[in-house]
């Protein structure tokens, strides 16, 4: 494992990676820790953020190109971006069990199943722990 692929990444994909293995770590506090407290609802804001800023910055990232500089990752961070104040809101309002599901789908969706596609050979992340070399680079044209 080395973080020397991720550190030679540019600003947006280090901001995005950092972002993104911060909100796993506060996720998975979350989900352990017990509901309804102020240390509970702080964090959740912290969360909030970390996640809206893994979802922002991916626009900034053209490494898989399907529709032009875009894939299908960039659906999923609209979609993460949609979800976040509605998972807010439904907390707000007491909509416990509502607010759970939201939040656990952005979870597992937008971390876990996502972050385990930035393994797959080739990308970044399958560099930074497997101690592997690639050629990382932008689409062509974007």
């Amino acid at each position: 494992m080395t973080l020397a692929p991720l550190l030679a990444a540019p600003a947006s994909i280090q901001a995005h990676a950092f972002a993104a293995m911060a909100a796993f770590v506060l996720g998975i506090v979350q989900l352990s820790a017990p509901k309804g407290t102020l240390p509970h609802r702080t964090l959740g804001y912290v969360w909030v953020t970390l996640m809206a800023l893994v979802a922002a910055s991916s626009f900034w990232i053209h490494t898989i190109c399907t529709f032009g500089g875009f894939s299908v990752i960039h659906g999923l961070s609209i979609f993460t971006l949609a979800l976040l104040p509605v998972g807010v809101l439904r907390a707000r309002q007491h909509q416990v069990q509502a607010h759970r599901r939201t939040m656990s789908l952005l979870f597992l969706g937008a971390l876990v199943v996502a972050g385990a596609f930035t393994l797959w050979p080739g990308r970044i992340m399958h560099d930074v722990v497997f101690g592997t070399v690639t050629h990382h680079g932008a689409c062509t044209g974007v």
